[in-house]
């Protein structure tokens, strides 16, 4: 699966100026269908367009950077790739940070 959409790759690389503040919307949701982690994009560098940030589900619930391609490379045990959920409505960062910490 293409993880980023022209419109996705746009609307991140629009709010990179942002940096890590929470008055910005997540463009994107990216899961391990065979784990438990999630990765919430935020904005990218629009030069590199690999350095991502956002707000990442894994050991605990944290702001902070990732990369895409390793998300686009990795494979799990059952040789399964990170997907992009295709049905997220993107929401307001602080938002999803207060939902998620509950």
């Amino acid at each position: 699966m293409k993880l980023l959409t022209k419109a996705i790759e746009t609307a991140a690389k629009a709010q990179y100026k942002k940096g890590s503040s929470f008055k910005q919307k997540i463009v994107a949701k990216f899961f391990d269908p065979c784990g438990s982690w999630t990765w919430y994009l935020m904005n990218m560098d629009p030069e590199d367009g690999d350095y991502c940030w956002g707000i990442v589900d894994g050991f605990a619930i944290e702001a902070g950077s990732f990369s895409l391609s390793e998300l686009q490379s990795y494979k799990g045990p059952l040789g399964i790739g990170i997907e992009r959920d295709k049905f997220f409505t993107p929401i307001m960062a602080e938002d999803l940070w207060k939902k998620l910490n509950k």
